[in-house]
C-alpha cells in the first residue's frame, strides 16, 4: 500500500503529512483510511500530546479525488462522505489532545474544511481557502455547513459557500476563519513552535477543554456552566494542576507530563 499519509515524532508531537503531493493531497479511500489511522494512533498513544497536520508540496489539499468519485466500480459519494470524511471530522473532534493545522498550499472543498475542523489553523500567507463545492453541483461536507457559520457568522459563510470565492489567507485571518497568517517560509517553524508549547501543558486540561468548546455548540448556557463546573473538579484531580499550582507557589516554571 501507497504511503498517502505519512507519520513522524517531533519530541511529543506527531507530524501527519497528507502525502499525494502529484494529485495536490487530493483525498482518495487509501489517504482518508490512512488519515484515520493516524488520528487513532495520537488517540491511545500517550507518548503524543499533539497533532501537527500539513500537506507535502504545494497544497494542503485539494479536496476529493474526483477521478475517484467519478468511478463507477470506485467507492462512490455516500461512501465517500459516510466512510471517509465523517470519521476523519469526528476523530479530529473528539481527539482529547490539540490538532494543529500547517496550511501550506491552496485548500478547497473537503482540504479546506478539515483544516477548519481542527483546533489552531495557521496559514502561510499565499495560501487560498476554496468552498469549491457549488463549482461541481455538491454540497459541503466535512462539517463545513457547521463549523464556517460558526467561524465567520452566518451571512458570510452563506455566500462563500454558494458563490465559491477563493478566501486568501490573509482575508481568512482578518474574518475570524483562521488563527494567524505568516510568511511561506516560516509556516512550519511557528506551527511547530506551537504545536510543542501545546505539547509540553496540561494535556488532560486541554483535552477537557476541547470538549467543553465542543458542548458549548449545543449546550444553553446554564448546561454549560453547570459542565464547566464539572470539568474543574475533574481537572483539579490531576496530577498536571498539583504540578502547577506548586510551580507557581514555588515560583518556578512548571513541568506537565500530561497526566
Amino acid at each position: 500500500m501507497s504511503s498517502f499519509v505519512k507519520t513522524e515524532m517531533d519530541g511529543s508531537v506527531l507530524k501527519v503529512s497528507l502525502n499525494r503531493p502529484d494529485k495536490f493531497n487530493s483525498f482518495n479511500r487509501e489517504m482518508a483510511m490512512q488519515l484515520q489511522a493516524a488520528l487513532d494512533k495520537a488517540a491511545t498513544d500517550a507518548a503524543i500530546r499533539a497533532v501537527y497536520l500539513t500537506g507535502e508540496g504545494k497544497a494542503f489539499c485539494a479536496g476529493q479525488d474526483l477521478s475517484e468519485a467519478n468511478d463507477q466500480t470506485g467507492p462512490g459519494i455516500e461512501r465517500i462522505v459516510r466512510e471517509h470524511y465523517n470519521p476523519i471530522v469526528s476523530k479530529i473532534r473528539t481527539l482529547e489532545k490539540p490538532v494543529i493545522c500547517a496550511v501550506n498550499g491552496i485548500a478547497a472543498g473537503a482540504g479546506a474544511n478539515i483544516a477548519l475542523v481542527c483546533d489552531i489553523v495557521i496559514a502561510s500567507a499565499t495560501v487560498s481557502f476554496i468552498q469549491a463545492f457549488s463549482k461541481i453541483g455538491l454540497i459541503p461536507d466535512n462539517a463545513g455547513s457547521f463549523f464556517l457559520p460558526r467561524l465567520i457568522g452566518f451571512g458570510k459563510a452563506s455566500a462563500l459557500i454558494m458563490l465559491g470565492d477563493k478566501v486568501s489567507a490573509t482575508d481568512a485571518e482578518k474574518m475570524g476563519m483562521i488563527y494567524k497568517v505568516v510568511d511561506d517560509n516560516k509556516l512550519h517553524d511557528e506551527a511547530m513552535t506551537i504545536a510543542k508549547t501545546l505539547a509540553a501543558m496540561p494535556t488532560k486540561a486541554l483535552g477537557m477543554t476541547k470538549y467543553m468548546l465542543n458542548k458549548s455548540m449545543e449546550n444553553t448556557l446554564n448546561q454549560q456552566l453547570e459542565l464547566e463546573a464539572e470539568m474543574q473538579v475533574r481537572a483539579a484531580l490531576t496530577n498536571d494542576y498539583t504540578e502547577g499550582v506548586n510551580a507557581f507557589l514555588e515560583k518556578r516554571k512548571p513541568v506537565f507530563k500530561g497526566e
